[in-house]
């Protein structure tokens, strides 16, 4: 599913489910960081890296420990730069070589209605209004739960490039759909702050994709060097 919303450089590995990885044990260091978690975080936390090993064995590197960095963005081997995601019933992880793209992010999330209230924190008037058109156009998807999403995609996309946190309400985002698919297309999100330099040119904006399968909202942003 992950895959799909990526260009072809990039290494994708999910899992469904309950199937857990034969690989999905924790290495010593990870392991101190949740041997005090209930049992479905760590399961989540092992099989997630179990995904991000796998992902960097496809890539020809050497399988290591992924330990969260400052403000738990993963810490990826040399050359490599990459995401992780995970919510009930799915894991996943993507990887590239940092010199195929500059950064990317990937976010699943349940395809259900956000609770009440998040929207209103996260969300700018223009987003919400474009909502409403799009609720109006394709009632059938929960375009609250897909924004929040998105917005988790440029998060994780961003970070890396600045190490800097980003408010909800400081990436503007559209989302559009497919012609003919109503359940995909693209995301475009302008940026309501400096954006990173990337490639020597300052970047105002990210653009993704997203898809529902499964009961799930999945989404994806890349950030290209041009």
């Amino acid at each position: 599913m992950i895959e799909e919303l990526l260009p072809d450089s990039v290494v994708a590995v999910e899992v469904h489910g309950t199937d857990e990885p034969e690989n999905a044990v924790l290495y010593p260091e990870e392991e101190v960081l949740v041997a005090r978690a209930v049992a479905k975080r760590r399961r989540e936390f092992a099989v997630v890296r179990a995904c991000a090993r796998r992902a960097m064995e496809k890539l020809g590197v050497p399988p290591r420990s992924v330990l969260p960095g400052e403000r738990g963005a993963p810490q990826w081997p040399p050359g490599l730069t990459g995401s992780m995601t995970h919510c009930d019933g799915y894991c996943a992880a993507a990887l590239v070589r940092a010199t195929d793209l500059a950064s990317l992010g990937i976010d699943a999330e349940p395809h259900g209605p956000l609770p009440e209230g998040v929207l209103a924190s996260v969300a700018l008037p223009a987003e919400r209004a474009r909502l409403q058109r799009l609720a109006a156009a394709h009632p059938g998807i929960h375009w609250d739960r897909l924004l929040f999403s998105a917005k988790e995609s440029v998060y994780k996309a961003w970070f890396p490039l600045t190490g800097k946190w980003l408010e909800f309400t400081e990436a503007d985002i559209e989302i559009r759909v497919d012609p003919g698919e109503p359940l995909g297309g693209g995301i475009r999100a302008d940026l309501l702050v400096p954006g990173p330099l990337v490639g020597g040119e300052r970047r105002g904006y990210f653009e993704g994709r997203w898809t529902i399968r499964d009961g799930l909202v999945a989404t994806s942003v890349v950030v290209p060097y041009a």
